[in-house]
């Protein structure tokens, strides 16, 4: 399945497919040559209240390849300047999804904030899966933090400065 051209470029190719209506819509793409990941738009339009979630359609379908999935990321500059985000960053879409894949996003920003049809709305990250399978025992190896848990480290106080 793999392309001797894509696998020699670092490229692992994904069958995408057009939602009917939506022909006029790129494919998500890198911004930039050193973009790991590529924009997202949207397919409708939604106004978020503040504080509003919403399952944002792109009007694409994807066959990932097995061995992969596709994370789902915001977008920064969203963030950063309207407060608009993905609440569960990185969303993952598995390789065996064949449906629309829509982005989560919430304003957590002060003011509605309107998506528009062919806004870019997130990033999209083609990640290698790997497996885990659990091995039961009845004791763990001791390390330097032990059960130490959330806060453990120290606050901002103790990151170098």
């Amino acid at each position: 399945m793999h392309s001797r051209d894509s696998l020699a470029s670092g490229s692992v190719p994904v069958p995408v497919k057009r939602l009917p209506g939506n022909d006029d819509l790129p494919f998500p793409a890198y911004a930039t040559s050193g973009a790991a990941g590529m924009d997202v738009v949207a397919a409708e339009d939604v106004d978020l209240a503040p504080g509003a979630r919403h399952a944002v359609a792109t009007g694409l379908a994807m066959a990932i390849p097995a061995g992969f999935e596709i994370q789902v990321r915001p977008r920064s500059g969203l963030a950063l300047k309207h407060g608009v985000t993905v609440p569960n960053t990185p969303g993952t879409i598995d390789s065996d999804y064949r449906g629309e894949l829509k982005v989560i996003m919430i304003n957590l920003g002060a003011e509605t904030f309107s998506v528009r049809r062919g806004d870019r709305v997130a990033q999209l990250v083609l990640a290698p899966v790997t497996r885990a399978s659990w091995l039961e025992v009845d004791s763990l190896d001791e390390t330097a933090r032990g059960t130490s848990g959330f806060g453990s480290t120290g606050g901002l106080a103790a990151l170098p400065g």
